[in-house]
């Protein structure tokens, strides 16, 4: 009976313990697709706004910027950019 205990005791822990170690790993996920998309979306709007005189430079910061807000983002570096 002591043997079932500390089985089920042992499989608590190990589910426990995969759940604390996947979590970081999703969000490290999430922001290294998220990255890829804002760099996709950068190069896009570089080459569209080629035709007009507008580019904006490719550096981490501004693919964390346009990975984490998406098309907004990307938005806001183009007008940031036409202010300064």
């Amino acid at each position: 009976m002591d043997m079932i205990g500390y089985f089920l005791v042992a499989i608590l822990f190990l589910y426990i313990f995969f759940k604390i170690f996947t979590w970081p790993l999703k969000i490290a996920a999430k922001i290294l697709v998220n990255g890829f998309i804002g760099l996709v979306l950068l190069i896009l709007s570089n080459f569209l706004g080629s035709f007009f005189g507008i580019s904006i430079g490719i550096n981490l910061v501004t693919i964390l910027i346009a990975g984490f807000c998406g098309i907004p983002g990307v938005v806001l570096l183009l007008f940031v950019k036409l202010i300064l």
